[in-house]
């Protein structure tokens, strides 16, 4: 069965952010704090999704989609990342698996979308290889009430983004500048996978994934210089990630000036590498990169202007995601199935003829790969709602249903009914 879905994280629709004894997340902390966020807005109400989930997934079953990917808000079910469970937190997701079943809706459910309990960033977040282990206890709690209905569980969302926007520059949550002292970040997201992995299959999960973003990397020129910059933007940006999890080995990190990766213990790679029964890949666009104008960094951000962009300023390029999947087959012979679990743009108004032909664009990359023989079985568009678009707030309208912020209003967009045909088509 393919999965034709759409995807949502908590904090970016749930609202709720005090009730029924959620505790605080990063991202509750960071948008209080002025100037972090947009206009200083917050994830407090969102889409209020956690009243109004059952609108949504009537929403969800009108336009004939069979999967739906959300996260778990961690501080719902640990107000303090670890030891006592609020009962109340996994009510809501029970409830909400339960409506999604009951309307042929296959829940895709991802455990860490960012919102890291601020308890435990207040022990030092991931920079704390204890955390792994306390990730791990989290995500056997959840199995054990969903795994019965959820089939395909999702570790980590997006451990790059994490760690370069929140610990290395410090523009999403926690709002930490480590540069490149940021790397034990992904040793410790790469671990708890690992451990997650270990615990969701303990608890009955039947198909274990992660979901990573990644790019292709394109070099300004064919200098020498430009495609070493090239090489080392690509060993950050998707091997890091990519290579510990399907390969057993970091790649080399020279590049940043270290000979090896920090925080690694014996058993570690062992842990990390369990065997996945699936590879979630969100894409959005390819990257250009130019040789260092400065000693920061081993590479400099080109730009990509000669293709059409989006409301965010990204580039549109669909064949980056057959790119992209091609060489995911030809760079590692073992790759489990993959399935694309965010794909989608920023746009604004609700006769939005720009997402229709960028998802349409998008689509046809997707067969393009299959043709040459990669096993996608999965398509998730980003976003089912326009949502808080992390630090910029409600600037950035992702979804395929308009939300009006004042009223909760939800109306459909063209998209939307763009999307319900394709689907019913195929």
């Amino acid at each position: 069965m393919f999965l034709w879905g759409t995807a949502t994280a908590a904090y970016q629709i749930e609202g709720a952010v005090t009730e029924d004894e959620r505790g605080p997340s990063i991202w509750d902390t960071f948008a209080h704090q002025p100037g972090k966020v947009r206009d200083g807005q917050t994830g407090d109400v969102a889409c209020d999704h956690y009243h109004r989930w059952a609108e949504d997934v009537e929403l969800m079953a009108a336009a004939g989609v069979n999967a739906y990917r959300f996260s778990v808000a961690w501080p719902r079910i640990q107000p303090a990342g670890r030891g006592a469970v609020n009962g109340r937190g996994l009510d809501f997701y029970d409830r909400l698996v339960d409506g999604l079943c009951a309307k042929g809706i296959a829940p895709a459910l991802t455990l860490f979308h960012w919102d890291l309990p601020q308890a435990l960033e207040d022990e030092g977040g991931w920079m704390n290889r204890d955390i792994s282990g306390y990730f791990a206890d989290y995500a056997g709690i959840v199995a054990e009430r969903l795994a019965d209905r959820v089939k395909w569980w999702i570790t980590l969302n997006e451990p790059f983004i994490h760690m370069v926007f929140g610990y290395g520059l410090g523009t999403h949550a926690p709002g930490r500048t480590l540069f490149l002292e940021a790397l034990p970040v992904a040793h410790h997201q790469l671990l708890g996978h690992g451990l997650a992995a270990q615990a969701l299959r303990a608890a009955g999960a039947e198909q274990v994934m992660v979901t990573n973003n990644c790019s292709p990397v394109w070099a300004a020129s064919k200098s020498a210089a430009d495609l070493a910059a090239a090489d080392a933007y690509d060993t950050l940006h998707n091997r890091l990630f990519n290579d510990p999890i399907l390969t057993g080995s970091y790649p080399d990190i020279s590049a940043f000036g270290m000979e090896e990766m920090p925080g690694v213990r014996p058993g570690d790679l062992e842990t990390i590498a369990q065997p996945l029964d699936g590879l979630g890949i969100n894409y959005y666009n390819p990257t250009r990169v130019a040789a260092p104008s400065t000693d920061l960094l081993p590479f400099d951000d080109a730009g990509i202007p000669e293709y059409p962009a989006t409301a965010f300023g990204w580039p549109v390029v669909p064949d980056g995601l057959r790119e992209l999947l091609v060489s995911l087959k030809a760079r590692y012979p073992a790759l489990p199935p993959i399935y694309v679990t965010e794909n989608g743009c920023s746009y604004d108004g609700l006769d939005d003829q720009f997402r229709v032909d960028y998802l349409d664009g998008h689509l046809a990359a997707l067969r393009r790969a299959q043709a040459e023989g990669v096993d996608v079985r999965g398509y998730f568009a980003w976003s089912l709602l326009d949502n808080f678009e992390w630090a910029e707030g409600y600037h950035q309208r992702f979804g395929l249903v308009h939300v009006d912020f004042d009223t909760q209003a939800r109306t459909p967009k063209a998209s939307y009914h763009w999307y319900k045909k394709m689907i019913s088509e195929h």
